[in-house]
């Protein structure tokens, strides 16, 4: 064994690059963040090389007096804490006071400032080589500015291990969106080799920080997301969440801020998943920019090297939080949030095509009134069996829960019979109102047709709207049958054998310090032995489940998030399956008064922009894209 001895300073400085710096965006990372604590409301980057030959921060922040400029690149070194307690709501962005003595152990470092009241600037210079720095005056304005050159000049084995310039730049671009993304009352300006990539002005209404999420994060993300901002238990989130529908191949839109630190927690990812649950379509991942607000003392960032990751004191309240106000958001959701403003004049939309019109449409009833005119002439009414039915109560549900068959047999109609006349007048009478007066439209306009059995065609204000008819169906019936079963309750079976399940002692401690959990979601578990669980009873609509997976689940998510939602995601994917088989199918004809009925139903339902499986619903043409399609204008 060798003897045992303390580190050289260059030596054990280069051990801490190695946890800080890994990339030149690591270093620019840390030099933001310095500049940010520092009060600065702009900043300017110059790269050069991808990073690794030039990186320059300037900022226009307090400014580091002289005496301190040599201080500031010692390891351990910070005005940000100076006692133990001051970690326990650290509100900065860096704190440790290793970045400045990491970085200048693995490059050439020159750093230059100047405070308010100090007659001229001071320049200090360091080299990784010997790490002995020289101070000189500099000209300087109030602020700082840090130039590091050569990055790894003097470590080769991590320089290797480099990507191309491209890959290295776009891992420092994505440091920049993110900071940028968090301190909205920042400017920032971004040059790569003299080549101008952002400039970002001070936003300080909505519409400026709009229009920075949308040259961050590209406008079609800005056009397809929702507001969100929510207060509750001294917790604070607002920000922006993606549609299900402008959803994207990977994660690589997804920006979370608690108290302005951009972080990425296991917590907060299963939140999300969970209030995305059955609206995005498999594989898919959501978008969203949200900010988290609360008491520096309820969030440890102390737990990760690159505080990348926090902890938070109460983690389940902070994931309630979250679930129930995105889902909130998400469930609010009407088609009218998201169309475009109407370019027509109310007196020039046509709620319908009189027929005769089109040769081989004579016959057919393209509006509401021309429905009704048809059907008087030719002295017929519809007596054909109603295809958009309603979905069973939760009587029915529970009492024929085990036959699909049973339930979509069971579905009281609620379209066009003879003892609901009401409701079909109901129905249409808006339609008549706007033909009349010529008022706008409902934002999913009035029925024209039906396509091949399968799409509706109507016509709003902007254009012409698509509906997959069964998808829509689907999601009503659905988000119906899940107000009825919450409302009942979850129905407990007893087992006819309880059934033993062997688990570790400290799935079994997790289990029987949640038993009231486990007892509301219909589950009924005892503790047999240490390492033992008996179930006793089941939710009814589960009793052919894998209830030992389901029970082992549900601890797992317990252990992690101190929440499950295992059971009601099993509920809702055999009412998903129900509604699937109870909804009006492919090539069954609807009348116009029925389609109308279903455009309406969608209008006033949540989620219903998306099928039970996360595929959209409906779409939009508006007149300027049909014009496109015709080259009319052109």
């Amino acid at each position: 064994m060798k003897p045992i001895r303390l580190l050289d300073n260059r030596l054990a400085n280069q051990i801490a690059a190695g946890e800080v710096v890994e990339r030149p965006a690591s270093a620019l990372k840390e030099l933001l963040e310095n500049s940010l604590d520092s009060g600065a409301k702009k900043l300017s980057i110059d790269v050069e090389a991808g990073g690794v030959k030039l990186i320059r921060v300037r900022d226009d922040g307090y400014g580091i007096p002289k005496n301190d400029l040599s201080l500031a690149l010692s390891r351990h070194a910070t005005s940000k804490i100076s006692e133990l307690e001051d970690l326990e709501g650290v509100s900065t962005l860096g704190f440790r006071g290793e970045a400045l003595a990491s970085i200048s152990s693995v490059s050439r470092l020159t750093l230059t400032s100047n405070t308010e009241g100090q007659e001229a600037g001071w320049q200090v210079q360091v080299e990784g080589r010997d790490m002995a720095s020289r101070l000189d005056p500099a000209p300087h304005p109030v602020g700082t500015t840090v130039e590091v050159k050569d990055l790894f000049f003097n470590t080769p084995a991590r320089r290797k291990f480099l990507r191309t310039e491209k890959t290295e730049f776009s891992h420092l671009e994505e440091v920049v969106k993110r900071l940028a993304l968090s301190r909205f009352d920042v400017a920032f300006a971004l040059r790569h080799n003299q080549r101008s990539v952002h400039q970002l002005r001070q936003a300080t209404t909505q519409a400026e920080k709009d229009r920075r999420v949308a040259s961050l994060c590209s406008p079609a993300f800005i056009e397809n997301a929702v507001g969100i901002e929510a207060e509750a238990s001294g917790l604070k989130l607002w920000g922006w969440v993606g549609l299900p529908t402008f959803s994207r191949t990977s994660a690589d839109l997804q920006y979370f801020f608690v108290n302005g630190r951009v972080i990425r927690d296991r917590l907060v990812a299963h939140a999300v998943r969970q209030a995305y649950r059955d609206v995005l379509f498999s594989g898919r991942h959501p978008t969203f920019v949200l900010y988290l607000e609360l008491d520096p003392a309820m969030v440890d960032v102390n737990v990760h090297p690159t505080k990348h990751e926090v902890r938070f004191r109460d983690g389940r309240s902070v994931h309630n939080f979250l679930f129930s106000t995105l889902n909130r958001a998400l469930a609010e959701v009407r088609p009218d949030d998201h169309l475009p403003p109407t370019t027509l004049p109310p007196q020039a939309v046509n709620t319908g095509v009189a027929a005769g019109e089109f040769k081989g449409q004579e016959n057919m009833p393209l509006s509401p009134d021309a429905s009704k005119a048809t059907s008087r002439e030719s002295g017929s009414e519809n007596t054909t069996a109603p295809a958009y039915a309603s979905p069973a109560t939760p009587r029915q549900i529970k009492r024929q829960m085990a036959s699909y068959g049973e339930l979509y047999a069971s579905a009281a109609p609620t379209m066009v019979t003879p003892d609901n006349s009401e409701q079909v007048a109901e129905s249409t009478v808006t339609a008549e109102a706007a033909s009349k007066s010529n008022t706008l439209a409902p934002p999913l306009g009035y029925a024209v047709a039906q396509l091949k059995g399968v799409y509706i065609l109507a016509e709003n204000d902007q254009g012409m709207i698509l509906v997959d008819m069964h998808a829509a169906h689907e999601r009503i019936t659905y988000e119906r049958m899940k107000v009825d079963w919450r409302a009942e309750g979850i129905a407990a079976q007893p087992l006819l054998v309880p059934k033993s399940i062997a688990v570790s002692a400290r799935e079994a401690d997790c289990a029987e310090e949640h038993a009231s959990h486990f007892q509301n979601l219909g589950l009924t578990l005892a503790r047999m032995g240490p390492e033992t669980l008996i179930i006793r009873e089941v939710p009814v609509l589960l009793k052919t489940a894998d209830t030992e997976k389901l029970v082992r689940d549900i601890i797992t998510d317990l252990e992690q998030f101190s929440t499950s939602d295992k059971i009601e995601a099993h509920i809702n994917d055999i009412l998903a399956t129900m509604a699937c088989h109870g909804s009006v199918r492919a090539n069954r004809k609807l009348s116009i008064e029925e389609m109308n009925a279903l455009l309406r139903d969608m209008e006033h339902t949540e989620r219903s922009g998306q099928c039970n499986h996360g595929r959209p619903t409906w779409t939009l043409l508006t007149m300027n894209e049909l014009d496109k399609l015709f080259m009319r204008g052109q």
